[in-house]
């Protein structure tokens, strides 16, 4: 593998085919949630990939049976806790997103059994998205307590349309695999046990096409996403924002405690 990628605690690095580079969301026991060091790597890799001369193509996937549960729930105690941990963690965000769409390499996510969080957040940022059919997307951060900020409004009413949007990202209402291509909010769905399958063929089909038309190609497909980018911006503000707030509080509690939550509806907005 080289020096290139050594270091990485969360992410695990193989060649599944001549200059595909697969990155597998690896954090056995917690299912692949990530904490802050997770949380600054998945943001960082774009970069050091952008420049890796010998990778034409990207596959991003989970280990074991899920993609990832997302955020560690210490990660978010800091987040409320701490004003230096939600400016650190709100550039982390913020890059995550900005050197996904601002990486010249096509991208492909292999999405199997529940998708959740900055992991959520890379494989709907991928170029092309293939997911099994009993995966499980789910935005669910107004059930944490918080605005739907890191990553679903700068593209989710592009792939899905603005009503399914806001239904889903409102109302914390998962999808499956099939429900997420029926609505548009995945490239392809597949059997469980061709996800990977399908995402190496796809990725080998990128790596041995014409490379500079293919990357030019998504550099002006992802201006609509750069087009964005304030509203991208005030929602990832308004999602950090309410980390110093009660909702969030009440979010983590009836997480931590296996319930629903009871939010007060005494607001000043």
């Amino acid at each position: 593998m080289g020096s290139r990628y050594q270091g990485y605690k969360y992410i695990e690095f193989d060649y599944p085919a001549e200059r595909v580079l697969r990155l597998t969301l690896n954090n056995p026991g917690r299912h692949n949630s990530l904490d802050a060091l997770g949380h600054q790597e998945i943001a960082d890799v774009w970069k050091e990939i952008d420049t890796d001369p010998d990778v034409s193509a990207v596959i991003l996937c989970g280990a074991g049976k899920m993609f990832s549960a997302g955020g560690d729930f210490k990660l978010v105690e800091e987040l409320i806790d701490s004003f230096e941990g939600r400016c650190r963690v709100w550039k982390e965000t913020r890059d995550l997103v900005y050197n996904i769409i601002n990486c010249s390499k096509p991208t492909v996510s292999a999405i199997h059994g529940a998708a959740v969080g900055a992991g959520l957040v890379a494989a709907m940022l991928c170029d092309i998205s293939i997911a099994g059919r009993s995966a499980k997307i789910v935005d669910g951060h107004t059930r944490l307590g918080v605005a739907a900020g890191d990553h679903a409004a700068i593209i989710w009413p592009l792939l899905c349309g603005m009503a399914k949007a806001k239904y889903h990202l409102m109302l914390c209402e998962p999808v499956n695999g099939e429900q997420a291509e029926q609505m548009g909010l995945v490239s392809l769905c597949v059997d469980d046990d061709q996800v990977q399958t399908k995402a190496v063929e796809v990725a080998t089909r990128l790596a041995q096409g014409a490379p500079t038309a293919i990357r030019w190609t998504k550099y002006a497909l992802n201006n609509w996403l750069r087009q964005a980018g304030p509203i991208f911006d005030a929602s990832l503000a308004m999602e950090f924002m309410g980390m110093s707030g009660p909702e969030v509080k009440e979010g983590l509690a009836s997480h931590l405690e296996k319930r629903k939550p009871v939010f007060s509806q005494k607001v000043s907005i």
